[in-house]
This record gives C-alpha cells, sequence and structure tokens, in this order.
C-alpha cells in the first residue's frame, strides 16, 4: 500500500466518521431540497415565495444551484445521496489543499496528524448534512490553488479559469465573495512581494463583472452587496467567536487557533533571531501573512467563517506544523485515527440523523394527521422543515431564508416572541397565526399556557402545538411514535411543481 494512498484512505473515512456523528440534519436542506425541486420539476429558477402568510420580496436564492444538487442526489440516490455529498465534498475540499501544498513544497504530503487537526477544528461547523456553504469551501481550496500554481511558474493563462469558475460558485452558493477577496489579498500581497500582480487585477476584475450571470442579472449583485454587509446579531453562526453566546461552544477550534498563534509567534521569533527583522520581513510571503490574518479575523467575527482560517492553515502552514509532529511516530498516528474511524463507522448506522429533540416530527405529524389547516408561526430555523411537510395546508410566518425572502423586521419580531422579550406577542396581533408551534422548554411555552386564548393541543418530544381557544375541538390523532416510520417518510412532502 502506498504511502498517499494511506493517507487519502485514512482523510476519507475519517471524513465519513464525521458525517456520521452528525446530530441532525440542517435546517435549510429544505428549503434548498424544495428550490432544486423547482427546477428539476418545474423547468425554473424560483424567483417569488409561495411558502408564507407574511410579507416577502423577490426571493434571491443565492443557493440555487445547491439546491438543484441536493434534490438531484435526492431523486436518484435516496438518502443515501445526502449523505454521499456530506462526505464527498469536504474529501474534495481537503484533497485540494493537498495538492496546493505540493505545489507550494513540491512534496506530496502525507502526516497525517496535521490534517487531522485541521479537519477537527474544521467539522464542527461542517458537519450537519448538508449545507450550501460546504461549495463555497471547496472553491475557496480550488482557487487557491490555482493562485499558487500562477505563482510557482505555471502559465497566467490559467487564471482564466477563475472567471468560468465564478459564475459556477456565484449560481450554487453566495461565498463566492470569498472568491473575490482571496483574489485581492494575492494582489495586495503580491505588491508588498514585490513580485508580479497585474494579472490578478484583470482576474478580479473579470470575475466580478461575471457576477451578472445569474437568473436575476444585475439586481442579484446588489442583493449579494447587501446579504454580505448586513448585520445579523441574531443569528447565532454570524456572532463572534469570543461572544457571550459563543464563548463555551467551538473549544476544539479556539485550542487550534491558539496552536496556529503560537506556532506563529515562534516562527516570527526565531526568523528574527536568525536573522535582523528587516531581512526577516523581506523574506516572509506577505499573501500567506495576510490570507492568515484576513481569515483569522473573520473566524473570530463569525464563527460561520471559521473553516476557510481552518482550510487556509492547512493550505499555507503545512511545513511549520510538520517540522513539530517530525518526532511523532506517524504508524501509531496513522493506527489510531484509522482504528478510531473505522469503529465509528461500524458501530453507526449509515443513514441521515433524525433528532427528534431539535425537529418537531411528531408535532407536524400530528398538525398533519389532524388535517389542521391554517398559517403556522414557527421559529424560524424550523420553518422550511414545517413548509416542506405541511405546504399547501399550511403556510409559514418565516424560515432560514431570511435575507432572501422576508423584510429584516420579521426576524426581530420573530426574535421577540422566541426570546420572551418585551412585547413578545406582538406577531400574533401583527401576523395572527392559526397555529403556534414552540419549544416546550422556552419561557414562551409557559406564557402561551397562561392565555385564555389559546390552547395547547399537543406536546410532543420538545415542542408544543398551540391553536386558538375557540377553534378547539377536544379529539385528535395521536402521530405514531415508531421512528422507523419517520425514518421512512423523512422527504415525503405534497409539494409539486
Amino acid at each position: 500500500m502506498g504511502k498517499s494512498f494511506l493517507f487519502y484512505i485514512t482523510l476519507f473515512l475519517l471524513l465519513f466518521a464525521f458525517t456520521l456523528n452528525a446530530p441532525q440534519i440542517d435546517f435549510d436542506l429544505w428549503a434548498r431540497l424544495i428550490a432544486g425541486m423547482g427546477v428539476i420539476e418545474g423547468g425554473h429558477v424560483l424567483k417569488s415565495d409561495f411558502l408564507s402568510y407574511t410579507p416577502v420580496h423577490i426571493w434571491y436564492d443565492h443557493e440555487w444551484g445547491s439546491g438543484v444538487i441536493f434534490y438531484t442526489f435526492l431523486k436518484f440516490l435516496g438518502q443515501f445521496g445526502i449523505l454521499i455529498l456530506q462526505i464527498i465534498i469536504p474529501f474534495i475540499t481537503f484533497y485540494i489543499v493537498t495538492k496546493v501544498v505540493k505545489v507550494r513544497t513540491g512534496e506530496q504530503p502525507q502526516d497525517i496528524l496535521f490534517f487531522f487537526f485541521c479537519v477537527m477544528a474544521a467539522m464542527t461547523n461542517i458537519n450537519n448534512p448538508i449545507r450550501c456553504h460546504l461549495f463555497s469551501f471547496m472553491f475557496f481550496a480550488l482557487f487557491i490553488y490555482i493562485l499558487e500554481k500562477v505563482r510557482n511558474g505555471t502559465t497566467p493563462k490559467i487564471l482564466i479559469l477563475l472567471p468560468i469558475l465564478t459564475v459556477l460558485w456565484n449560481n450554487i452558493h453566495g461565498g463566492v465573495v470569498a472568491g473575490l477577496g482571496l483574489i485581492g489579498m494575492y494582489i495586495i500581497g503580491e505588491i508588498y512581494n514585490h513580485s508580479k500582480f497585474k494579472y490578478y487585477i484583470y482576474t478580479l476584475l473579470a470575475c466580478t463583472i461575471s457576477l451578472i450571470i445569474n437568473p436575476w442579472g444585475i439586481d442579484y449583485v446588489n442583493f449579494l452587496l447587501h446579504a454580505t454587509t448586513m448585520e445579523r446579531p441574531l443569528i447565532g453562526e454570524w456572532q463572534g467567536l469570543f461572544s457571550q453566546l459563543q464563548m463555551p461552544y467551538q473549544l476544539t477550534f479556539k485550542i487550534f487557533l491558539l496552536c496556529v498563534l503560537a506556532v506563529g509567534i515562534w516562527k516570527i521569533y526565531d526568523g528574527i533571531k536568525k536573522n535582523s527583522a528587516l531581512e526577516f520581513y523581506s523574506k516572509i510571503d506577505k499573501v500567506k501573512i495576510i490570507v492568515l490574518l484576513v481569515t483569522a479575523y473573520l473566524a473570530v467575527e463569525h464563527i460561520k467563517m471559521l473553516p476557510f482560517f481552518c482550510i487556509s492553515v492547512a493550505c499555507y502552514c503545512y511545513p511549520e506544523f510538520t517540522k513539530i509532529f517530525q518526532k511523532v511516530n506517524k504508524k501509531i498516528v496513522y493506527v489510531v485515527i484509522l482504528t478510531v474511524s473505522i469503529f465509528s463507522i461500524l458501530t453507526k448506522n449509515i443513514e441521515l440523523p433524525i433528532n427528534f429533540m431539535q425537529y418537531p416530527i411528531t408535532e407536524v405529524e400530528f398538525i398533519k394527521q389532524n388535517n389542521i389547516k391554517g398559517n403556522i408561526l414557527v421559529d424560524f430555523g424550523l420553518g422550511s422543515y414545517v413548509a416542506y411537510k405541511l405546504y399547501p395546508n399550511n403556510k409559514i410566518y418565516m424560515d432560514g431564508r431570511y435575507e432572501e425572502v422576508y423584510p429584516d423586521e420579521l426576524i426581530v419580531i420573530n426574535d421577540k416572541f422566541y426570546a420572551s422579550k418585551a412585547d413578545w406577542d406582538d406577531v400574533l396581533k401583527l401576523y395572527p397565526p392559526d397555529i403556534v408551534l414552540v419549544q416546550s422548554n422556552l419561557p414562551v411555552f409557559k406564557l402561551l399556557q397562561k392565555r385564555t386564548d389559546w390552547k395547547l393541543i399537543f406536546k410532543g418530544n420538545a415542542f408544543g402545538v398551540f391553536i386558538p381557544a375557540s377553534k378547539y375541538k377536544g379529539n385528535y390523532i395521536l402521530p405514531s411514535l415508531d421512528r422507523k416510520y419517520y425514518k421512512e417518510k423523512l422527504f415525503e412532502t405534497s409539494i409539486k411543481f
């Protein structure tokens, strides 16, 4: 068995094991499947929302291409298609990273311990099957590979690939702005490196112009600018790494970040010790430093951005870490990682996770079986699942497409209700629902129970179903408790095109 084959099979099994340990399906997957269904079954990109009973604007779906891919895999491969994508996309991403390392160092990377740490740090943010931003991380690594090929002597003509890839990336995920930013960082870095940079300027201009190639044209570019710069204080994944909400979490990444910082400080100290500070500055790769600093800053500002930093570290810092790990017994490392990964795979069911505590699965089934029609107020993160399962009998208040579809004030009103803030019941007056789905561990659950105009008609594993007391009829069919039943019907929907 060749060393490269052993390295890649270990990396693949590691990512496979992570996927099978995912706690739940990503909340936004359902909206993406609906969008993909619209294209595959309906023959057109969906530009107007039909799932909500609240005010909406044009649906600027910056992930419509992802939806097409997800739905295609689901349609032809079933649930395993989603699992396959969740494993393959991160594997392709880190495979590209290894090629970047080879371009930069001239050697095929085989230090699995280094990649283990990079994967560990990144996977907490990319492990819920399946998220559209996986494609952005893959394209980000691919952009670095092409840019590094040019820096290391390949003809600049291959830069023509980047505008083409930008069109593809732009129609799959709005994270395409990371690619433009990366080219900009290469321009600045090469200026400070006193190296050729004009080709990168031309490439950046071509990539920027290519953004207009999408189903909405120039209007989408304006939306993308708005979506990229908008504040998202109420969204957990857009909060800072050391914010009050995130302080107890992301411990693996925080340790990873501190290790990278320590290695960076050691590298600077060692470089200045051997040479003068001026000589050390003249020798360091400014592109590398700029990319690492910018992605580190973004990771600290928004935990959603953590994988960009992990990928950057994996691409640029391999030599520094392999020196640290050179005395570690590589055979033992491989044996341990392979053993743990294979054991984890063999002891898990190869299927998508169904989390009855995070999803209102039995509660939605209760509404469906009892044919309770009308508008549903549900926390925005769960909205697309509820719409996927209950449309057309029920429409939702909103879902995770908040910047794509809804006015900004809707998420503020949603937050006041589910966080039991002042005027928490504004939503019941402004956008009165016929049904309310609420987590039973939230204070608003008890607030609703105390009201005489709302009646709790079903309490499942983690959610309660409320309706106006005036519509209470007394006898309801209880949903099945058979987990196998829900697994088999997980992707069933009444949405048709």
